[in-house]
């Protein structure tokens, strides 16, 4: 579809579905949200629950018309793939354990994929989407949201332009509290399928928010784990899974790191925070004041880095949304995953070539760490916490 802009000159707006996300479901609409803050995609349909009625009820909400709601993934999936009109691309925020089927049968059809993290449960299936995309040229986005802050960004630049030297050790935590107390045997719906390891896998903490610390630490700096260690831990009297984990890590360039992830941490609502220590200096982030970075250089004042105020490197500043003093947050940090995604598959559409620019959002191959990440962390905590090859 072309749309106009003001200006006269001709936007191209592409078409996507969602599985997932109706009426009483939190991410869906976040995502949907960030997609509308460029208006480059436009929602045309969808089968948003379990529930028919509520697809129903979610698609008319949305102008969404009937005919492309669905009762079923499955059936979306064949109906949408054999349009002339073919979706240019499929949002799935559903429990994990459907992920992988959801992201295959659409990718057979010949549409490209947005997928909530982690990316499968078991690292195999991963490996199989990664597989099947590249075997259709498709491209798949797993939605990290961190990435898309401006000075996680920055942050990233600076590393690469060894502002700050070669990195010695990363700190990284991810601290929150709701699941502080068992509210999933109240029916709280978000508790009730992240602690069910049949609806998300093997991993409740290290899955849900490690994977998230994981991937901030691997894209801010680009090292690769080669080691790790990890101890999960099950506070909550009757839980299965993990709600709070210990993980270090060596690195392949020597460098190291230890992760805290937890959801049993009074008094932490979202407090992701990294720390990266180099041989000339360091940079700290907090996601919870995600618009200034702290840089430090041996010899020199400490500064905090302003988004928005401060000259920025042009990966950062490109991203950046509003005048500094206006916060950015959760929602641009989105938007920006989706703003790199569309203009790379805008420009893939047209027959253009992609260059590694254009491919800044995370994409299968970052799921595929994350899924790795996590079976490794469950097995070295089965194992008493033993180092294991990465």
């Amino acid at each position: 579809m072309i749309e106009s802009s003001k200006s006269g000159k001709a936007i191209p707006t592409l078409t996507y579905g969602m599985i997932g996300g109706g009426q009483g479901a939190f991410i869906g609409d976040v995502h949907r949200k960030a997609i509308g803050f460029d208006r480059k995609a436009q929602l045309v349909a969808g089968c948003f629950s379990r529930d028919y009625q509520n697809t129903l009820e979610t698609g008319a909400a949305l102008g969404i018309a009937e005919e492309r709601l669905y009762k079923a993934y499955q059936e979306m999936a064949e109906a949408e793939g054999k349009r002339e009109d073919k979706l240019d691309f499929i949002v799935i925020v559903t429990p994990n354990y459907l992920h992988f089927p959801i992201a295959k049968a659409f990718l057979e059809q010949g549409i490209n994929v947005v997928c909530d993290k982690p990316l499968a449960p078991e690292l195999k299936d991963a490996e199989e989407l990664d597989k099947l995309a590249k075997e259709k040229g498709l491209l798949f986005c797993v939605t990290y949201t961190y990435t898309g802050y401006p000075m996680v960004k920055q942050a990233r630049e600076m590393v690469k332009r060894g502002d700050i030297g070669d990195i010695r050790f990363i700190n990284a935590e991810y601290p929150q509290d709701w699941l502080a107390t068992p509210i999933e045997s109240s029916g709280q719906k978000q508790a009730s399928w992240r602690t069910d390891p049949a609806q998300t896998g093997k991993a409740n903490c290290v899955g849900d928010i490690g994977s998230h610390t994981e991937n901030l630490a691997g894209y801010i700096t680009g090292l690769k784990i080669k080691t790790l260690a990890a101890r999960l831990d099950t506070f909550v009297e009757g839980r299965v899974l993990d709600d709070n984990a210990t993980v270090m890590v060596e690195y392949d360039s020597g460098a190291k790191g230890v992760y805290w992830i937890s959801q049993i941490a009074v008094g932490h609502d979202n407090d992701l925070r990294i720390r990266i220590y180099g041989t000339k200096g360091s940079l700290e982030w907090s996601q919870e004041d995600p618009n200034y970075l702290k840089v430090a250089h041996i010899g020199k004042p400490t500064e905090i880095l302003s988004r928005g105020r401060d000259a920025l490197y042009p990966s950062a500043a490109q991203n950046s949304r509003i005048p500094g003093g206006h916060p950015e947050g959760y929602f641009e940090a989105f938007a920006n995953v989706y703003s790199a995604f569309t203009n790379a598959l805008i420009k893939k559409n047209t027959g253009e070539t992609l260059t590694d620019g254009d491919l800044d959002f995370p994409t299968v191959q970052q799921g595929i760490d994350g899924v790795k990440f996590i079976g490794k962390c469950v097995e070295s905590s089965q194992k008493g916490a033993a180092w294991l090859e990465f």
